[in-house]
């Protein structure tokens, strides 16, 4: 069921994507006059479709049949892509025939330069719009919740923070040199603008300032592991009880707060954790409030150290809420869409290039994605959505890269033929577009087999 549901997302995900970008290219060959011979879901084999001339079939259309202005819109049979088939243009349909014969005034070929521009990058421009509409109604519809506290309340053991001079109270005021005041902004830090690289923490301890240093082999990788800190007022609710397991025998139920274990007050959801597997070959005693009532059981973990439990780590600290209205809500959706979407995008590059992050483990092919869509989508509508987004700005910076066979590559094509007045021989760019198909072809399989073996 689970490899059921992690399927049904990906396509619904890849669907919307590639929709989005073809409809982009569609409308704009449209609106510039030229013809779209196809309108594809998918790559290969013509499943099925449907044009004004012969209606809805099945399998490959007959060559025969002349569309004229009409389009086929069709399902193919890969789902990881699509494609607007535009006359007159050499495209990862192969479709070489028409180079022969004199240009039509329908034809990309035929049209200036600047529309041409408008139909290559149309559909960059739709998932950069796509990704804006998304921010910008998660922007209205939720608002910001700010975590405002800097002070660890937990440190876990056997993390990277229990390795180092971090202690619990300290309020942390800056990372690598950058001021933070809230645990969102240290979440960020952490995991996004320094991932890979050593850390230098400056701490306010019992009142006086500290610089904790932490070198690049004790942080780890923090895209496998957490780093091992917790703010102050996390609590341990419990969101699911195994049945049959030691806590339903012992009473527990969802929705009870965990606040004790053999006497230890519990501060974190990691920490219950933590105490479950330091006891796992003993019993002890567990306590936890139901609403008002104070209730405790003596418990042994079974044989794979557990006691049945899933734990959901719920923040009780302050908070600071913000409200967006319609206006205010633009340039807050644009900051996080190129933040989010584009300046981190090419941080991460970044640090792939320089070594700080492992390539395998920073680059995602269709399994990966299939994996985020399911997770996200099991967080809610608002996760999910943020996921579309940042993936369809992903697939836009992508696809404007000046690479043969992507959208970036058609335009710099398209920008040597504004400047010396002369379009590149159509022998050069069908080279050029097989190359490039090829070694994205390459690469996608390297891609996917890294996928693979990642899975665990």
């Amino acid at each position: 069921m689970e490899t059921i549901n992690t399927i049904f997302y990906f396509l619904i995900v890849i669907g919307i994507l590639v929709f989005i970008h073809e409809l982009g290219h569609f409308l704009a060959a449209r609106f510039t006059g030229m013809r779209a011979e196809v309108f594809a879901l998918g790559i290969g084999y013509r499943l099925f479709g449907w044009n004004r001339i012969n209606g809805f079939t099945f399998g490959k259309m007959d060559e025969e049949i002349d569309l004229g202005d009409n389009t086929d819109y069709r399902i193919c049979a890969f789902p990881i892509g699509g494609y607007v088939k535009v006359s007159g243009m050499v495209d990862e349909s192969m479709d070489k025939d028409f180079i022969s014969k004199d240009p039509m005034p329908y034809e990309y070929r035929a049209k200036p330069v600047w529309k041409r521009m408008i139909v290559i990058t149309a559909g960059v421009i739709m998932n950069f719009l796509l990704a804006f509409l998304i921010f910008y109604f998660l922007t209205l519809a939720k608002g910001k919740t700010i975590t405002d506290t800097t002070t660890i309340g937990y440190i876990a053991q056997q993390s990277p923070s229990s390795n180092s001079d971090l202690k619990i109270g300290d309020k942390i005021l800056s990372i690598n040199n950058t001021e933070v005041t809230s645990w969102d902004q240290i979440q960020a830090q952490l995991y996004f603008e320094n991932l890979g690289e050593p850390l230098t923490i400056l701490v306010n301890r019992n009142g006086s300032d500290q610089i904790v240093s932490i070198p690049k082999d004790k942080v780890g990788d923090l895209t496998e592991r957490n780093f091992g800190i917790f703010p102050e007022g996390m609590t341990a609710e419990i969101g699911e009880v195994v049945p049959g397991s030691p806590a339903e025998s012992c009473g527990l139920q969802k929705g009870d707060l965990l606040t004790g274990i053999n006497g230890i007050d519990l501060i974190s959801s990691q920490q219950v954790t933590d105490l479950i597997r330091e006891n796992a070959d003993r019993q002890f005693v567990v306590e936890w409030k139901r609403n008002s009532e104070t209730m405790s059981c003596e418990i042994k973990p079974s044989a794979d150290s557990t006691i049945g439990v899933m734990i959901a780590a719920k923040y009780t600290g302050p908070t600071k809420e913000i409200k967006y209205n319609v206006i205010s809500a633009i340039p807050k959706a644009g900051y996080d869409m190129y933040h989010y979407g584009i300046e981190l995008f090419f941080k991460s590059i970044g640090k792939i290039i320089k070594g700080d992050v492992e390539f395998k483990k920073a680059i995602g092919g269709p399994v990966k994605i299939a994996q985020a869509s399911a997770q996200s989508a099991e967080g809610g509508i608002y996760t999910f959505l943020g996921f579309l987004a940042l993936l369809s700005i992903s697939l836009a910076v992508i696809n404007i890269l000046p690479f043969p066979a992507l959208d970036g590559g058609h335009l710099m094509l398209l920008i040597y033929e504004g400047i010396v007045r002369k379009p590149v021989p159509y022998k050069v760019q069908i080279i050029l577009q097989n190359v490039g198909f090829a070694l994205l072809l390459a690469f996608m399989i390297f891609v996917i087999y890294n996928d693979i073996i990642s899975i665990k």
